[in-house]
């Protein structure tokens, strides 16, 4: 399989806030690609959490498996250890604090509700009640020319599969291509790896999602973890035939009874 390196980088300016005991935002935990609230939580996927005194600096993991603390911050799902932690990122004025995180793998079975809370110097938030379910899976996007662009790679050349030129080398995809999409919240697989850790071999979802392109299936000739991103799942699906071409195809993808919901889009030619 071919991969495409990407770098995430946080950009932030020094706050100053004054000591206060953390609270987790009601709706404050949603999937880590598609940020929709009122959405479930599901077993080894990226997550976001929203609220105030949660962060008081910047932080983010630089290890592999993931850090349970960062700057003293921790995250806990009901009484399992504490929580990976990817980045801790402090509110601009008026702005929430963001924690962004990875579920436990065996968070349950199943559906369920699951508290949730966060530790600081100051404190421990009041548990913030949060759905959980098999799968919910969410697409990683980028905003960029009035859209919610897919983190869709071309197979062939590692292009993304983007308006042409809207980055630099972005090409439509055509039918027959092959797509690796990046996603997270496609629940469980048949190796799963550490907590916070990358796989140390294939790991394959349990379940088989469908891809749809314009409302078209394509075939998922991959679907399970990226090797290289902790959280990330990666889908290898090809481009079917009979799907309307156009620069913001929705792209979108079923598991487990559960459909990715953010307005992802693809280029087809």
């Amino acid at each position: 399989m071919k991969h495409l390196p990407f770098f995430l980088a946080i950009v932030s300016a020094a706050v100053v806030c004054p000591a206060q005991t953390p609270i987790v935002a009601g709706g404050g935990v949603v999937n880590g690609a598609s940020f929709e609230k009122g959405q479930p939580v599901s077993p080894g996927s990226l997550v976001s959490i929203f609220g105030t005194g949660l962060v008081s600096k910047v932080a983010s993991a630089d290890t592999i498996p993931l850090s349970n603390s960062l700057s003293g911050v921790t995250v806990t799902f009901a009484d399992l250890p504490p929580a990976p932690l990817l980045s801790i990122i402090p509110g601009a004025s008026g702005s929430d604090d963001q924690i962004n995180a990875q579920v436990p793998w065996n968070i349950g079975s199943g559906t369920g509700i699951v508290n949730v809370m966060v530790t600081t110097a100051n404190g421990t938030s009041k548990p913030v009640a949060v759905n959980f379910a098999p799968s919910m899976p969410g697409v990683f996007v980028a905003a960029l020319g009035g859209q919610l662009n897919a983190v869709a790679v071309n197979f062939s050349d590692n292009s993304l599969a983007w308006p042409q030129g809207l980055v630099s080398g972005s090409h439509p995809a055509k039918a027959g291509d092959v797509l690796v999409i990046y996603a997270t919240g496609l629940g469980a697989v048949d190796h799963p790896p550490v907590e916070g850790g990358i796989p140390g071999q294939l790991a394959k979802t349990i379940a088989t999602p469908k891809v749809l392109f314009g409302g078209v299936q394509g075939e998922v000739l991959f679907s399970g973890l990226s090797p290289q991103f902790v959280g990330v799942n990666q889908l290898n699906v090809q481009v079917p035939t009979g799907v309307k071409s156009g620069s913001a195809v929705p792209l979108d993808i079923e598991i487990n009874g559960f459909t990715s919901t953010n307005t992802a889009v693809v280029a087809i030619q």
